[in-house]
């Protein structure tokens, strides 16, 4: 492939795609039109959205005049024509209006203008708010304006957009043929407001704490590696915000939370997108109780928003958001799966023969902690339906977070589970620095024998803790699982509007 060959398609290029089918030809013919007479307007001014005029005249009857006029503009839908009359419903970011498109009123050469556009057409239109003989409210247009033409035909209205390989690489297309798209990215917004308000109403403060790093710490997880010119050093996109929210707390502000972007070098599936999105907050003189507590109400508050109750219908079985949810140990559940009581204490050898009989590849590093919770993940996680708080995690698998203040193998953490996935990860969190930097030592021995997703040593981070962290209780919540809880999508793709997706066929980038 030569250097001309990865070059983007030239604009004349595009204009040679669009005169290759005839629908194509003829749009794009009414394109060069508008522009050999002056072009496309800059701006439009509107009165009202189809929103506005459904709320200003809900009760009109059939055949009722109002003699108020609008100006609106929104996409053409169809056009059905019978004689002298169209009906043209146009939709804008509110909902759907129709156009009552009367020749007599309009004038024959605007008439036949009208019945020139195309679906996928965007004008603006002025006339009278009406409602038809067959009690459907619209306006009567006395005039209209071709703001921009659209180039390509709109997805089937009716069957809507199928093919969720073209739905998610498209999306453009996805929300201009289907209303639950449209609804889904609407009642995504809708949750993250929500989930901001009840971090700010409790006195949290939000912060933006850097992506691009020189070190990619505060999660088990492979980062995506970059380079800075300039610095001429290796740099990583941020796996987690932990390190950095902590610093924060150290330093006085002594409640933060941040909503950002987290990026992990890692495979695609159903629950994981390598771009995603996360809340984490921490909270001085908290701990993991109460940040169970603070999960509850959070959640809760966010469901009310989104479906309007705390019960809902996941994957056609119910769930129930209210608190206080479930609480179990994460040894508790493995045994209870196993029929056996298999501990902490047990033997390496045993615990990796009873592994390897459920069918778990286990690597030749792993601990008794992470061979207990590779048989949770395997035997128990997909069987949590109901919200669970899986609780006292090994220290092995969780260097962050603080020793349990009364069993030796286990740390205060919780993580939430709900229809089989989990949702958040919390801590009481480790603030000796001492420990800390031993757990960091480990991670790092764990790395050297071929553990890729094992924590680096953050210097800095330990010295912060030197200076001293109080009591603090930390949250992690994904924010995409929670919208797909809400929404009832089984796939994290339908509710990123943009996910990560492989190169199609042909791509020459």
């Amino acid at each position: 492939m030569t250097a001309e060959d990865e070059q983007p398609a030239t604009p004349a290029e595009n204009v040679q795609s669009l005169e290759t089918t005839a629908l194509t030809k003829e749009r794009l013919a009414k394109y060069r039109a508008v522009i050999e007479s002056g072009g496309f307007p800059y701006s439009f001014e509107r009165t009202d959205t189809a929103a506005d005029l459904a709320s200003r005249f809900p009760d009109l009857g059939p055949g009722a005049t109002t003699g108020e006029v609008v100006t609106i503009a929104g996409r053409l839908q169809t056009t059905r024509e019978m004689g002298k009359l169209i009906f043209a419903p146009v939709v804008d970011g509110t909902g759907a209006l129709q156009l009552f498109v009367d020749q007599r009123t309009l004038g024959d050469d605007k008439f036949a203008a009208f019945r020139d556009l195309d679906p996928g057409d965007w004008i603006g239109a002025t006339g009278e708010v009406i409602v038809t003989k067959r009690g459907e409210l619209s306006v009567r247009i006395s005039e209209f304006d071709l703001l921009q033409k659209s180039l390509r035909p709109m997805p089937d209205k009716w069957h809507g957009l199928k093919d969720i390989e073209q739905r998610s690489r498209r999306r453009y297309l996805d929300l201009l043929a289907n209303e639950d798209a449209r609804n889904v990215a609407i009642t995504r917004a809708r949750i993250v407001s929500e989930l901001r308000k009840q971090f700010e109403d409790r006195g949290y403060v939000e912060v933006e704490t850097p992506v691009l790093l020189p070190q990619a710490t505060g999660a088990a997880a492979r980062p995506f590696k970059t380079s800075h010119s300039a610095l001429d050093m290796d740099m990583y996109l941020r796996i987690a915000t932990e390190l950095y929210l902590k610093r924060l707390v150290v330093g006085g502000i002594e409640k933060v939370f941040e909503i950002g972007r987290i990026f992990r070098n890692e495979g695609i599936d159903s629950t994981h997108n390598p771009e995603f999105t996360m809340l984490e907050s921490y909270e001085a003189f908290a701990d993991f109780n109460d940040i169970m507590t603070l999960v509850e109400d959070v959640v809760a508050a966010c469901a009310i928003v989104a479906t309007g109750a705390t019960g809902i219908t996941y994957d056609g079985r119910t769930i129930d958001l209210a608190g206080p949810y479930r609480r179990a140990t994460m040894l508790e559940l493995t045994q209870e799966a196993l029929g056996s009581d298999v501990d902490f204490d047990t033997p390496i050898p045993k615990l990796r023969s009873v592994a390897e009989e459920h069918g778990i590849e286990v690597e030749d590093h792993w601990g008794s902690g992470k061979l207990v919770e590779a048989l949770f993940d395997e035997l128990v996680e997909a069987s949590l339906w109901e919200p669970t708080y899986v609780t006292e995690h090994p220290i092995e698998t969780s260097p962050l977070a603080r020793v349990h203040r009364s069993k030796p193998h286990v740390t205060e953490r919780f993580e939430l589970f709900i229809a089989g996935d989990e949702y958040a990860n919390a801590f009481s969190e480790l603030n000796d620095p001492f420990d800390q930097r031993a757990r960091f030592e480990s991670q790092s021995a764990a790395r050297a024998a071929g553990d890729e997703e094992a924590h680096t040593i953050d210097e800095d981070y330990i010295r912060a803790l030197e200076y001293g962290l109080p009591p603090t209780g930390g949250l992690g919540l994904g924010v995409d699982r929670l919208v797909m809880l809400l929404t009832d999508k089984k796939h994290i793709r339908e509710v990123i509007l943009f996910p990560t997706m492989r190169a199609e066929a042909g791509d020459e980038s």
